[in-house]
């Protein structure tokens, strides 16, 4: 018998994780002598009171999405896969090589082309850690992270030394192509009496993110594969009993989180910055991982976790724009919530499940 019903496991408990971390939070604030309720109420107006805001805080969303998505998909395998935002890094790179060198007609071709190229230099990226996990036995954690600080290094060297522009200074590429700019939600929502989501980077990728979402949930719960990967998750032994190969598995879960990793470069590359420039990912891969979680590996989950993540992106840069609060807080307040619904996740679930137990004895 369950402990408790899986809609307080999906709901509840990330719920109740994320109130703790919000009175910590405002906790943190009081101690730096500022007011938490007006703190909450200029993030809340800044991030989802205007459409602007609301521009910012879906374009972070979309790069968490994917990032998010990637992670989890490793998790339903057993892996940990912190090598997202090295992933991403490269998939920028793949965006950059099909967006300067294939001469697209149309934007709505270029997102095809660019989503295969990120996606496939993003897999390409986590085929090395995936191999070595699989036949090495080589912790898919340590590799990862080594491979994180290999791409940085690895792109800096291609912007400053192969990719940069004859007497340009910024280790970026060229701007890309005009055939290939994505209309921005701007363009897409505005009319001539009424302008939208002024300034806000906000792009066609969002819808983008949105498709992974229900393909993932389909790949998981609707396909031999996806069934493969949780029998895999539940019990490797299991999973080796019923003719399924863990080789393979560990494999084919890497690529798939690595090309999802890869995309996200769609929305930083060639939505906003229109170019690969240095530092693009801004720290969306590992911000992945906390979505997942947060998620509880579900896609429909990881999307709203990527829009909570998101108003916590816009909202700290309100907070830091309008008051002296500093910007470091959010990652104060993204910690919290990353310990609660990681590392301290059965302090939560711990109680919520003698409650429960309680509640059912009394019932019965």
């Amino acid at each position: 018998m369950e402990k408790m019903p899986k809609w307080a496991d999906a709901v509840l408990v990330p719920l109740c994780s994320l109130l703790l971390a919000a009175f910590l939070s405002a906790l943190v604030i009081l101690a730096i002598g500022e007011n938490p309720i007006a703190a909450f109420k200029l993030m809340v107006e800044g991030a989802l009171m205007r459409s602007a805001g609301w521009g910012y805080t879906l374009y972070y969303a979309t790069n968490f999405m994917f990032t998010g998505l990637a992670v989890a998909i490793a998790f339903h395998a057993r892996m940990f896969n912190i090598g997202g935002e090295g992933q991403a890094m490269i998939g920028g790179l793949g965006v950059a090589l099909v967006c300067l060198y294939v001469p697209w007609p149309h934007w709505s071709l270029a997102i095809l082309g660019a989503s295969v190229g990120g996606a496939l230099f993003g897999a390409a990226w986590a085929y090395i850690p995936a191999i070595l996990q699989a036949k090495r036995g080589s912790h898919i954690v340590i590799t990862t992270i080594m491979f994180n600080f290999i791409a940085a290094g690895l792109l800096n060297y291609v912007l400053v030394n192969i990719l940069r522009p004859v007497g340009a200074m910024d280790p970026a590429t060229a701007k890309f192509p005009e055939a290939t700019h994505l209309p921005t939600f701007r363009d897409m929502f505005s009319t001539s009496e009424n302008i939208l989501f002024r300034g806000a980077p906000a792009n066609v990728t969002f819808f983008l993110a949105v498709i992974a979402c229900i393909l993932v949930w389909f790949l998981i719960w609707r396909t031999r594969l996806g069934y493969e990967i949780r029998s895999f998750g539940f019990s490797e032994s299991a999973a080796k009993y019923a003719g399924i190969s863990p080789v393979r598995i560990t494999v084919i879960a890497m690529l798939i989180s690595g090309a999802l990793a890869g995309m996200m470069s769609v929305n930083t590359t060639m939505g906003e910055s229109e170019r690969l420039i240095l530092n693009s990912t801004e720290g969306a891969g590992f911000i992945g991982i906390a979505v997942a979680l947060m998620g509880r590996s579900h896609p429909f989950g990881v999307f709203l976790a990527a829009i909570l993540f998101g108003f916590l992106y816009q909202g700290g840069a309100e907070l830091a724009l309008w008051t002296s609060i500093p910007r470091e807080l959010i990652v104060v307040i993204q910690a919290l919530v990353i310990l609660f619904t990681g590392a301290l996740d059965n302090m939560v679930r711990m109680p919520l499940e003698k409650l429960f137990l309680a509640l059912r004895r009394r019932n019965a």
